[in-house]
């Protein structure tokens, strides 16, 4: 059975069935290592002259991916594509960051750029579209922001009006912040027909009225190109109408949880380059007549970089899985099949904001972090953790800023409680009266089973939270944005904790193994925030005698010894220095 979005919550945590990277086939390892190679030897060489976006070379490192299929892992056989796996194209998507913004050149022409026509495209587009973006010969963008809409594309005010004999549209806006606009052949663009129902559109380059304005001065991402879309009266045939007319938001909005996904497996695999050089560095750069790696909080700095590395790794392959298996419900020959895969990868729309969010987070932590340790080298542009920590910070700002995925998560959940898609609320009123009879349990004796407990009493914060909070603001919650925000990361802190754990569970049997070191200190590091945010939450919903009855509640699910945290620091320090670099 395909394992329902959001379910994470309310079921028992399966190691078994969870995929990892451990379980990657030898094909996907091929795939992987041909990105990795087609970038350093293809596209490293040439950051510098990306970076000052040198007349025609980005075309050109995209039309080489082209020729090795890696613009193609999403489009079907049929049109010339790869048809691959989405954990082959996830694992592609990691590996091209060392290209730095190549990579977002390559993942916005294969993600948002290419996948509505993948999925929403009717055969005839299909044919004339997916060959030439397969190849590399056609190049495209996603058109969606405007100067006055951003997270609300709703609000869009681009117009499209149908001719008398009802052959074309007059398209009329400007579109802002749009990636790959001054190299890009195809717009996938949205209108609102007759000024209220909301289409999307494939618009052609060389369409007349087409135009783009300047270059943004970008603080990073450089090297991408970055510029608004001007429509002035451009008649695009009827024929090019995506998906329905009035529909266009179902497109939007699937294609936005693909974006946000695929972006969380960017960001992880950029935070492994930013460990790489940070600890490179900190072996070589010495003070004190000694390595600065040898330092305990320098230690400790690359102890939980590479801790909260392997937690997004976790939860950017069990996502991956959960996907995959969900689309193998699909019948890619159905003439539908397209709408089905977009709706089946939709299905995991928490999933995607919760990777997103941590994902970029993370990343902004790495590459945070490596920067200090270059020191004032790393302020320097001689270094790449300067540029990679001024690339960073767009992650939380992309797909849909990091504050709207986090009112996205709760809004989500509770709209699938709503629909009897989850029983949510049943599990949240059946954990208020277990709390109540609760008394003081010893965890097990058995491999992480002190973290499986701080696992399954994060839920129960999480339920009992947001039960506290449904049952005072009912409807009203929805306008409680920091409520939600807390509640929001509750949610994807027991993601993240199930997905480490699930993990080293599937692969490790020896308390010295680095994933169970990793999982037990991330445990360890992040239940004391899931508490606070917890406390939060009941003082903004109650007052007096009745939060501090809640206060004691919680009190119930909260106690745990504390463990050391320099030694399980040190510990993890230790394999990442000798290994010189990400591992696990």
């Amino acid at each position: 059975m395909v394992v329902k979005g959001g379910s994470f919550l309310i079921n028992e945590p399966d190691s078994k069935n969870s995929f990892t990277p451990e379980d990657f086939t030898d094909e996907q390892k091929m795939i992987g290592k041909t990105a990795e190679n087609f970038v350093e030897g293809e596209v490293a060489p040439l950051l510098e002259r990306l970076e000052a976006q040198e007349q025609g070379l980005m075309r050109q490192c995209l039309e080489k991916a082209g020729e090795l299929g890696l613009l193609s892992a999403d489009i079907a056989e049929e049109y010339e594509g790869m048809g691959l796996d989405k954990i082959s194209s996830i694992i592609i998507t990691e590996k091209i960051v060392k290209g730095g913004a190549f990579s977002l050149a390559q993942g916005a022409h294969t993600g948002i750029g290419s996948l509505p026509i993948v999925f929403y495209g009717n055969e005839e587009q299909k044919k004339k579209y997916l060959p030439g973006l397969a190849s590399g010969e056609k190049i495209a963008a996603y058109c969606l922001t405007e100067p006055g809409s951003g997270s609300d594309a709703l609000a869009a005010k681009t117009k499209a009006v149908l001719s008398d004999d009802g052959k074309y549209y007059t398209i009329n806006g400007t579109k802002q912040y749009i990636t790959n606009a001054g190299m890009a052949d195809v717009f996938v663009t949205y209108a609102k027909v007759d000024g209220d129902k909301f289409t999307g559109f494939i618009i052609d380059r060389d369409l007349e009225g087409v135009s783009l304005g300047a270059e943004e001065k970008k603080m990073g991402i450089k090297g991408s190109s970055t510029r608004s879309v001007i429509l002035d009266d451009v008649k695009v045939p009827v024929e090019n109408v995506l998906g329905e007319v009035g529909k266009g938001h179902i497109i939007a909005f699937n294609i936005l949880n693909i974006g946000r996904y695929k972006l969380a497996g960017g960001t992880m695999g950029a935070a492994k380059v930013a460990i790489e050089e940070a600890v490179n560095y900190a072996l070589e750069r010495q003070q004190f007549n000694t390595p600065i790696a040898n330092f305990g909080l320098i230690r400790e700095k690359i102890a939980k970089m590479a801790t909260m590395t392997y937690v997004s790794e976790s939860m950017v392959y069990k996502t991956a899985g959960l996907i995959d298996e969900s689309l193998a419900q699909v019948d890619m020959k159905a003439e539908d099949a397209g709408v089905k895969t977009s709706n089946a990868i939709a299905e995991y729309a928490i999933e995607c904001s919760i990777n997103k969010v941590h994902g970029s987070e993370v990343l902004d932590f790495v590459a945070d972090e490596a920067v200090q340790i270059h020191g004032g080298y790393g302020y320097t542009s001689e270094y790449p953790v300067e540029r990679i920590y001024r690339d960073s910070r767009i992650n939380r700002i992309f797909e849909g800023t990091n504050e709207i995925n986090r009112l996205l998560i709760p809004a989500t959940l509770l709209r699938k409680a709503m629909k009897g898609e989850l029983p949510l609320l049943q599990e949240a009123q059946k954990v208020g009266k277990e709390i109540m009879e609760m008394m003081p349990e010893q965890p097990g004796d058995g491999l992480l089973e002190v973290e499986k407990k701080k696992l399954a009493m994060a839920k129960k914060i999480l339920l009992m939270t947001a039960g506290v909070a449904a049952q005072k603001f009912g409807t009203d919650l929805k306008d409680q944005q920091q409520i939600l925000g807390n509640l929001a990361d509750i949610i994807i802190e027991v993601f993240a904790m199930e997905c480490a754990l699930a993990r080293a569970e599937k692969n490790c049997s020896d308390e010295n193994d680095l994933k169970v070191k990793m999982t037990r200190y991330y445990c360890n590091l992040t239940f004391p925030k899931i508490e606070g945010w917890a406390k939060q939450i009941l003082a903004a919903t109650e007052t007096g005698d009745t939060l501090r009855t809640q206060l004691v509640a919680l009190r119930k699910l909260t106690r745990f010894d504390p463990e050391n945290l320099v030694e399980q620091a040190e510990g993890i320090a230790a394999e990442i220095i000798e290994a010189k670099k990400y591992t696990c």
